[in-house]
């Protein structure tokens, strides 16, 4: 599956509504060159009301439902839309990650269509899969870990 223009559509449309959201999980892995695959998109945002209105927003421009409370305990909210199969997940609280702010002072920002994505750095979501500890998680650790070591070793080349 090609997700360039789930990615376009999603990264518009979050610019459109004003919600500043940060790419993570397998999504944002694949998107720094880890051999990875992954059917929905996760991210983190800042849990306001102002935000909450937005992610409403959001759902109505994408022709998609929000079901939230999808896992209580994660106050995970889960926007989808049937038609296209578009899943998008937005936490407040991502394990292994201290806060938004910290986040996104390791982000980097991508070029979807007209819009810009914020995706999490990949030392991030690595941090994250080992917090969760989940088997699917950990699963992909390795990879993720030799992808990341192989970037560090590109870049001291290059330097």
């Amino acid at each position: 599956m090609n997700a360039k223009p789930f990615l376009i559509t999603i990264a518009e449309t979050l610019d459109d509504v004003g919600l500043e959201a940060i790419l993570i999980g397998n999504a944002a892995a694949a998107l720094q060159g880890a051999p990875v695959t992954t059917l929905d998109f996760d991210f983190m945002f800042r849990k306001t009301r102002t935000n909450l209105g937005k992610l409403k927003k959001l759902a109505q421009r994408l022709d998609a439902v929000i079901l939230r409370p999808y896992y209580p305990v994660s106050d995970l909210y889960r926007v989808t839309a049937e038609d296209t199969g578009l899943q998008l997940d937005f936490m407040s609280v991502v394990h292994g990650v201290r806060s938004f702010a910290s986040l996104r002072s390791r982000a980097e920002q991508v070029a979807f269509g007209r819009a810009q994505l914020w995706v999490a750095s990949l030392d991030d979501v690595i941090a994250s899969k080992r917090a969760l500890g989940r088997p699917r998680d950990l699963a992909v650790l390795g990879i993720l870990e030799r992808t990341a070591r192989e970037q560090r070793r590109r870049q001291k080349e290059e330097a």
